[in-house]
């Protein structure tokens, strides 16, 4: 009876981890769900990051391009500064 014990014992332990494997904290499937949410994190942050670099490029030509902006409007539309004299000279 006695050598019957250490082997229904090494069974049991055996079966505990097995069902903790399995539907526990660290449970295969409890794994894969989270490597699934990850790898969609990872695509939503390149995504966001896209955008991001997209929206400094607009604001940096926003900061940079008021000179020809400014430009365009003097040069196509006549546009003048206060207290500045518009001359157009046609040859």
């Amino acid at each position: 009876m006695g050598s019957r014990i250490v082997p229904i014992v090494l069974l049991a332990l055996l079966g505990a981890l097995h069902v903790q494997l399995w539907s526990g904290r660290g449970s295969i499937p409890r794994v894969q769900a989270m490597q699934r949410q990850l790898a969609e994190q990872k695509a939503a942050n390149a995504n966001a990051n896209q955008a991001i670099v997209r929206l400094a490029s607009e604001v940096n030509d926003l900061k940079e391009g008021l000179d020809m902006v400014e430009e365009k409007a003097r040069s196509e539309l006549g546009m003048v500064k206060p207290n500045e004299i518009y001359v157009q000279y046609t040859p």
